[in-house]
């Protein structure tokens, strides 16, 4: 069975869990905000890319309403509690300002592995390093869930996208352990070039073989 709700499409992907932050300015989602708000119904962030509306998207609840400015802007704090897929979109809904779209949950199958998981941790901490990166990872491996790195581990939007497709943890860690595996020794040899870039102009001590 499909459920309608409204959609507010963002350029962006927001993962379950995630903690959102949105200044809302448009007369549409001011609207949709309130209804929220008075209804107690969630809404939806599909991720908008290259100029399309994707079918994968977040369910969003609306936690709080931080301010509203006397011009009806509003700063509101969101959080993501799950995936959901576009059945039917409705660029226009009766009587409103807002899309909406027909949309089917999606199940999740949020158990990972701990082993992969420590590996992840231990290479986003190497990441975090090399990038001198001010953050920690997740301690606690047997709590932890890939959604909480997927902004830190250098996706493209894409990525983001094709990650949040994913519908189990177990092939979320294998994506994301793979695509640090694969960013790592980049980003050493980048981090290389640029040491060895920044000594041109500089004297060198240079120590010639001794037997030439």
């Amino acid at each position: 069975m499909n459920d309608f709700i409204p959609l507010f499409p963002l350029s962006l992907v927001v993962f379950p869990g995630e903690q959102l932050n949105l200044h809302i300015f448009e007369p549409r989602y001011r609207q949709l905000i309130r209804e929220c708000e008075d209804n107690k119904i969630t809404f939806g962030i599909p991720a908008y890319i290259d100029n399309q509306l994707m079918e994968f998207g977040t369910e969003i609840r609306l936690k709080n309403i931080e301010k509203i400015d006397p011009d009806g802007k509003m700063d509101v704090e969101t959080e993501g509690i799950g995936i959901f897929k576009i059945h039917t979109f409705y660029k226009e809904v009766t009587g409103k300002l807002y899309s909406g779209a027909d949309i089917e949950r999606m199940a999740d199958d949020s158990k990972g592995n701990s082993h992969t998981a420590h590996r992840i941790l231990m290479a986003a901490e190497e990441l975090f390093d090399l990038l001198s990166i001010e953050k920690s990872p997740p301690e606690d491996v047997d709590d932890f869930s890939a959604y909480e790195l997927a902004h830190h581990v250098g996706f493209s939007l894409g990525q983001e996208y094709d990650f949040l497709c994913i519908p189990t943890e177990m092939e979320r860690q294998n994506f994301m352990l793979s695509h640090l595996e694969a960013l790592i020794p980049i980003v050493k040899e980048t981090e290389r070039l640029r040491k060895k870039a920044s000594m041109n102009g500089h004297f060198k001590r240079v120590i010639s073989p001794g037997d030439l």
